[in-house]
């Protein structure tokens, strides 16, 4: 035989012992992601996974932000409330067996008129799950009022804040109520029902007054007033969660987890001035969280939101409150 007729038939042998090994490799890989897709620990009359193993889902996503404060220095009661623009963001993700890839695109940042950064983590499971939220911000406005002073306005980028939340659940019902039926279309929830649940929460801010002329890092110099603030709250408690299933294909999600700061530890300065914050039973992180889907053949499309709030502080001395919500549309196919 021709000595490069051989060489070549080697190539095409090795090739398709190649090709045979990979496909092998992903048959196996399949089955296995298939089998963990569909265990069991499930009352099937209640939760079931869907038939088909992929899904596209198109979503609009919509957040904002606020932030208050209220109290009293040297007998002079004020009241501050400042919001961040809202963000929307365009975004795709593809599922594969319950493995979930996504990316967005926000149309106002393409333009150059939305300069915050924002990152949503969000993980679903039968029995537990979690949030985490990430913000930094530097488009918070609105007014603040002083008693002797009135009201002034805020403007823009004087407020730079940084906020971290996570929230996590473990619900105790996991084999017949499911959470991802109602955020993550993971699952579907076929009869009503409902769960308890043990909650953990964490809220960590940093905000400090800005000068545009100087680095974003920097605090300013050149405005009268300077502000540094330091938040971390560790949160622990429970609640309940509940999804009503009023007719088939439809499904209405309604849940409140509150948590009581267990450990907290807050700084803030003004001017240079320490101004302390004492601790007031009960301080809470709450997570309340709302969803509407509606599915009809291999279809579906919805609302769902998210809210966190946190109440820190007394308003005898220094009170912050923070709330942070996020609202999803979105229309999804599996096949």
């Amino acid at each position: 035989m021709n000595r490069k007729l051989f060489v070549v038939l080697l190539a095409v042998m090795g090739s398709q012992c190649l090709q045979l090994s990979a496909q092998r490799f992903f048959h196996r890989l399949d089955s296995m992601l298939t089998v963990n897709y569909n265990k069991g620990g499930l009352d099937t009359a209640y939760i079931v996974r869907p038939a088909t193993k992929w899904t596209v889902k198109a979503l609009l996503n919509v957040s904002g932000a606020t932030i208050e404060a209220k109290g009293q220095r040297g007998g002079i009661a004020s009241e501050s409330k400042l919001n961040a623009d809202n963000k929307a963001t365009l975004s795709l993700g593809v599922s594969y067996l319950g493995f979930s890839l996504s990316a967005a695109l926000n149309p106002a940042k393409l333009v150059g008129k939305y300069r915050d950064y924002e990152l949503n983590f969000n993980c679903y499971g039968k029995r537990f799950g979690f949030d985490f939220i990430y913000q930094d911000a530097k488009n918070f406005k609105g007014w603040n009022e002083t008693d002797g002073v009135g009201r002034i306005d805020l403007p823009e980028d004087v407020l730079r804040v940084k906020t971290i939340n996570v929230n996590a659940y473990y619900a105790f019902n996991g084999r017949r109520f499911s959470y991802p039926a109602a955020f993550s279309q993971s699952y579907i929830q076929r009869r009503s029902a409902g769960s308890f649940m043990l909650a953990a929460s964490l809220m960590r801010q940093r905000a400090h007054t800005v000068d545009d002329d100087n680095d974003d890092n920097k605090e300013t110099e050149s405005i009268e007033d300077k502000m540094n603030l330091k938040l971390l709250n560790i949160g622990i408690g429970g609640g309940y969660g509940y999804n009503y299933v009023p007719g088939r294909g439809w499904l209405l999600h309604i849940s409140a987890l509150p948590t009581f700061i267990v450990y907290s530890k807050t700084s803030m300065t003004w001017n240079e001035v320490d101004i302390p914050m004492e601790y007031n039973f009960p301080e809470l992180i709450v997570t309340g969280r709302l969803a509407l889907v509606r599915q009809w053949g291999n279809k579906f499309f919805g609302l769902s939101s998210v809210l966190n709030y946190t109440n820190t502080g007394d308003t005898d001395n220094l009170a912050i409150l923070n709330a942070k919500w996020r609202v999803r549309a979105f229309f999804g196919v599996r096949f």
